[in-house]
């Protein structure tokens, strides 16, 4: 059995998922209510309705509880000297091992819902892809951003 991480997503990071899960919602619900009323207008089957309902149910539970808790409690990454570990997944798990001679910069990001909760992405970029570390509170994404800088560059000068 592997070690569990050390560092987790903030519970703040819990509330946006949860509000992206709500704003998820509320557009099926818009699109449930076209359905409706396009089912009432045309005199359609009434189940259309009834299914329309249950899919709103059924996506705003999965959307601002079940998702979130999930991805919330799988979400862990650990910075090492002279690697970075990632793990996320909703119903997979996956860990991936970022080696600091990889990584050729690091940028925080932070979108308007992510600045009124002070959570901040960091994106680590190596030649074949990006890595995203979300949800992090704004003054930790910088200090670990500036920390990844410095073992990333001590690694380019070991090699």
């Amino acid at each position: 059995m592997r070690k569990q991480l050390m560092y987790q997503i903030p519970r703040k990071g819990l509330t946006v998922w949860r509000l992206y899960g709500f704003f998820n919602t509320l557009v099926m619900a818009i699109l449930a209510g076209v359905a409706c009323f396009l089912t009432y207008y045309f005199e359609w089957p009434s189940f259309i309705v009834y299914i329309a309902i249950v899919l709103v149910l059924i996506v705003g539970l999965t959307s601002i509880w079940l998702f979130p808790n999930i991805r919330w409690d799988h979400w862990r990454y650990e910075v090492r000297e002279h690697e970075i570990e990632i793990q996320s997944g909703l119903f997979i798990v996956k860990r991936t091992l970022i080696p600091m001679v990889r990584v050729q910069h690091v940028d925080t990001s932070q979108g308007p819902i992510l600045k009124k909760y002070d959570l901040a992405n960091i994106s680590i970029s190596t030649a074949a892809t990006t890595h995203i570390i979300p949800m992090l509170v704004t003054g930790d994404a910088d200090s670990l951003r500036s920390r990844i800088s410095i073992l990333a560059r001590v690694a380019e000068d070991d090699v």
